[in-house]
């Protein structure tokens, strides 16, 4: 006997949710990263033909765009093919503003991607987990950047690949951290402050190298060289002090209070240098890879520091809630972060 007409929506829906928790689109995608990471190695190295540059640089820029575009809760389909249909063009028409434009776009979504596949923690080593993750998914974007043979400016690169990563993650970082009024007073002075060091950190260089002292501008350069020929290479200042520890603070806020994907979205500022680091050819691959060590290294610290002193400040204890002995705060449910979904599910 047919089932009821009034059974049939019903039935669809069910259908389609089962899909959608299907594990083979992550598998494929996961196969597909790899397959792309392993063809630019070779391309490194060099080992084969000369097509696996360009052929692991489509492979991972078009996974990560269907990635970031799932992870969004939009339409992977749509964007993975637009992304696969921009590294084909540039690979065939093998024109540098072509391969530029797909270089920066490749490293623009790495950084967002690396930021968005976090996941809320509980504790520090969580925390340091989550950024380590962040900056592994924009170094295998930064291989697939360089793998497209870009015609770049350094300066401008790094640039652009910023200002689009700063503009992609704080546009669905609105969503989901419920607009401005999810901020709250508490989330206005830590966006404030994140703010402030970015523009700081990101013009201290510049107006150093311009106006500032002579002598203070050699200072620094000779630290810099020092750190680089006696310990391989020297962190970035914007990863090391805003980028990481946000993600290292935001991932452990995320689990408590709407503010930590405000914080997390100035993870951009690790990731982003990150996914650019191999555009430099003055720069070692090496050398490079040491650097984003060593700024996650730091970065780590500092945000285990934010942490702590959330938890003094706030009266938490390890899990949040309550240390046993001092005043605890009850956060607003306004503040209240709503449950996330895993790694692999889409957030909106």
């Amino acid at each position: 006997m047919p089932a009821p007409v009034t059974e049939l929506p019903r039935r669809v829906t069910i259908r389609v949710q089962e899909v959608a928790a299907s594990p083979w689109p992550v598998r494929a995608a996961a196969v597909g990263v790899l397959v792309g990471f392993g063809c630019l190695v070779a391309a490194m190295v060099p080992v084969g033909p000369d097509w696996l540059s360009s052929t692991g640089a489509i492979l991972v820029a078009t996974v990560y765009s269907w990635a970031l575009a799932a992870r969004e809760g939009g339409r992977p389909v749509v964007f993975g093919t637009l992304a696969l249909a921009v590294g084909v063009t540039a690979v065939w028409l093998d024109h540098d503003l072509v391969r530029t434009g797909a270089a920066v776009l490749t490293a623009a979504v790495a950084a967002v991607l690396g930021v968005m596949i976090t996941v809320p923690t509980k504790g520090y080593w969580a925390s340091a987990r989550e950024a380590t993750v962040a900056l592994v998914v924009a170094a295998v974007g930064a291989l697939a950047s360089i793998g497209f043979e870009p015609a770049i400016s350094v300066e401008r690169y790094e640039w652009v690949a910023l200002a689009l990563a700063l503009i992609g993650v704080f546009t669905v970082v609105f969503r989901l951290g419920a607009g401005f009024h999810g901020l709250g007073r508490r989330g206005l002075v830590v966006v404030g402050i994140g703010a402030l060091v970015l523009v700081v950190t990101l013009f201290y260089a510049e107006m150093l190298r311009r106006y500032g002292a002579l002598g203070l501008v050699d200072d620094l350069l000779r630290a810099v060289r020092w750190s680089r020929e006696n310990l391989g290479a020297f962190p970035r200042p914007i990863s090391a002090i805003l980028g990481v520890p946000a993600l290292v603070y935001g991932c452990y806020l995320r689990g408590r209070r709407r503010q930590g994907w405000w914080v997390c979205a100035f993870g951009v500022a690790a990731t982003a240098p990150t996914a650019t680091a191999l555009g430099n050819p003055a720069i070692a691959v090496s050398e490079a890879l040491t650097s984003i060590g060593y700024g996650l290294l730091v970065g780590v610290l500092l945000g285990w520091v934010l942490i702590r002193v959330d938890r003094l400040v706030t009266g938490s204890g390890r899990n949040g809630n309550g240390n046993g002995g001092g005043r605890r705060r009850v956060t607003p449910a306004s503040e209240t972060a709503p449950p996330e979904p895993p790694r692999t599910a889409a957030l909106l």
